[in-house]
């Protein structure tokens, strides 16, 4: 599985899962990997350094992930071989705490973004090229306090489905990655990390964590030619987490 020559955008692409996406991209040859990110830039220029060392020209996408600026800047990088929307924000409280801008701000970063993306990016995009959302396990399942990202989540899902089906006669892939608990700063963001780390730890069938490089491994699988006829599909990395009752 190669991707000598090809040009990669990853949102959210600065820190956590999304560097590891960059990176397993440009471990496996890509020419170009542009990062989107939205005001971290000593963690952008960080991991631009690290793709430069691993052989790919770097290019930063600073901005909120779902702006008109961004999606111009996208336009601009050229055709895309494969377009992966990791970028992720939300308030986390419980539902009848949340207010409008809560839910207008989590939709439009986690779920509308890859729209605009997709529009952006995909009259460009040749055959043979892949889209792909990072979702997670709350798009299915309730977790506390989870409201706003997870159904932002599961209308992400939903998006790749149609999208999945609009695009294939382009040739164009679409697909999602659902991960479950990774520790990574985002989970700074949840009063009960302590809780899911430990629940995490000792329910997985697996024995462990997921980590980083396991979702990344799974997008490269996704944008390579082995997964021609997988389409529509959320492919569920959680080491068999959500399998227990």
């Amino acid at each position: 599985m190669r991707f000598d020559g090809a040009s990669v955008l990853v949102t959210g692409g600065s820190r956590g899962i999304g560097k590891a996406i960059a990176l397993r991209f440009a471990d496996l040859g890509a020419a170009r990997v542009a990062i989107g990110y939205l005001r971290n830039d000593s963690a952008a220029e960080a991991a631009a350094e690290e793709l430069r060392a691993a052989g790919a020209e770097p290019v930063l996408v600073r901005g909120n992930v779902s702006s008109e600026r961004v999606a111009r800047e996208v336009v601009e990088l050229g055709p895309l071989d494969a377009l992966v929307h990791n970028a992720a924000t939300g308030v986390i409280r419980p539902a009848l705490e949340v207010e409008e801008k809560h839910w207008e701000w989590t939709l439009g970063a986690n779920a509308r973004a890859l729209l605009t993306l997709a529009r952006a990016a995909v009259p460009q995009m040749r055959a043979g090229s892949s889209i792909v959302g990072i979702s997670s396990l709350g798009a299915q399942r309730v977790l506390e306090n989870y409201v706003l990202v997870g159904t932002s989540k599961a209308a992400l899902e939903s998006l790749v489905r149609y999208l999945a089906v609009e695009l294939a006669p382009r040739g164009i892939r679409v697909n999602a990655v659902s991960a479950g608990v990774v520790e990574t700063e985002a989970l700074e963001h949840f009063p009960n990390k302590e809780h899911m780390l430990r629940e995490g730890h000792e329910r997985t069938p697996a024995g462990r964590l997921v980590e980083p490089r396991d979702v990344a491994d799974a997008v490269t699988w996704l944008c390579s030619p082995g997964a021609e006829m997988v389409r529509g599909h959320t492919l569920i990395v959680d080491g068999g987490y959500s399998l227990l009752a």
